[in-house]
């Protein structure tokens, strides 16, 4: 876009990838990411626990009350520690230099419009090295994928592979 800023928010589940809803706003308010929030407990129910970096529009009352409402746990990432909430990192990286980057959307319209392919995409298209071969939507669904040694390591190889949704 040429001039202005648009605002993403995606609640993703953390053990699939999955972008569970998304929302885009031209003000860093709590109300989108309430919107998102509760678009995905609607679809999805709710989670144990639902982490987010320490942004006010996350740390609202407004906002998390619709957690506590529905007695989700509240995890919230240390100062400056992306690494806290890496899956997201990747998701936003992975979204620039794949979708926002290589267009020149001029309106918002047009971003939005742009974003739900990339997001749809990435949930239904796009294999995960991470969830054997599956793409997140395969994964959330517990679809298996066939695995082919000969083209993909062992997944269950990594000993270094760590359940962050237990």
């Amino acid at each position: 876009m040429r001039k202005g800023l648009l605002y993403l928010v995606a609640i993703m589940d953390w053990s699939t990838r999955k972008v569970l809803s998304w929302r885009l706003s031209n003000t860093m308010d709590a109300e989108f990411c309430i919107e998102a929030l509760q678009e995905a407990l609607i679809r999805y129910g709710a989670p144990e626990i639902f982490n987010t970096d320490q942004g006010s529009q996350f740390t609202t009352p407004r906002f998390t009350e619709v957690l506590e409402k529905r007695q989700i746990r509240i995890s919230i990432d240390g100062r400056g520690r992306w690494l806290d909430n890496v899956f997201i990192e990747r998701l936003w990286r992975s979204l620039k230099y794949e979708c926002v980057y290589r267009h020149a959307f001029e309106t918002g319209s047009e971003l939005r419009a742009g974003l739900a392919g990339w997001i749809s995409h990435y949930n239904g298209q796009r294999p995960h090295s991470a969830l054997a071969g599956r793409t997140p939507d395969e994964a959330y669904h517990d679809t298996p994928t066939p695995w082919d040694p000969g083209l993909t390591p062992d997944p269950m190889a990594n000993s270094n592979a760590v359940n962050l949704a237990a």
